[in-house]
């Protein structure tokens, strides 16, 4: 079982597009856009596949997080789901930036939730520690996560 659920409160004063487009920048699934009332929308990215973090993937090496990102990863692991958020502005310019509360991003923060059998596989897919096994760090994972 994988869900991935990601999702971000769009301001009255951003523009959709620009909120979708940071979703995009680090998540590949289907989006759709949801009134929560007369002022605010939300965006949010379903998808039950593995490869929908191929982008955060990248990201992560590209930026040579690796072992930040697998710290951070395994502190928001609970029982058998990992939540953490993104900094929305960078996600935008197709960067990663992880933070710990929706006020350290302005605009409020890109929440990602990956719900698993084996929240652990994941992280050593995504983020690898020196330990982990060869057949998890580069190997596309089984959709049975």
């Amino acid at each position: 079982m994988l869900k991935i659920t990601v999702s971000a409160r769009i301001n009255p004063t951003e523009d959709h597009r620009k909120v979708v487009k940071a979703i995009e920048n680090v998540f590949n699934g289907e989006i759709i856009l949801i009134n929560e009332d007369d002022e605010y929308k939300r965006a949010e990215g379903f998808s039950n596949k593995i490869e929908s973090l191929g982008k955060l993937y990248n990201l992560i090496r590209i930026e040579q997080i690796v072992p930040a990102a697998r710290a951070l990863l395994y502190r928001r692991l609970r029982g058998n789901t990992i939540a953490f958020m993104l900094h929305k502005q960078a996600a935008y310019m197709g960067k990663i930036s992880f933070v710990d509360d929706d006020k350290e991003s302005p605009l409020g923060a890109i929440r990602f939730i990956i719900e698993s059998n084996d929240p652990k596989r994941i992280i050593d897919w995504l983020a690898p520690g020196k330990h982990t096994p060869s057949d998890r760090r580069n190997r596309p994972l089984p959709d049975e996560l």
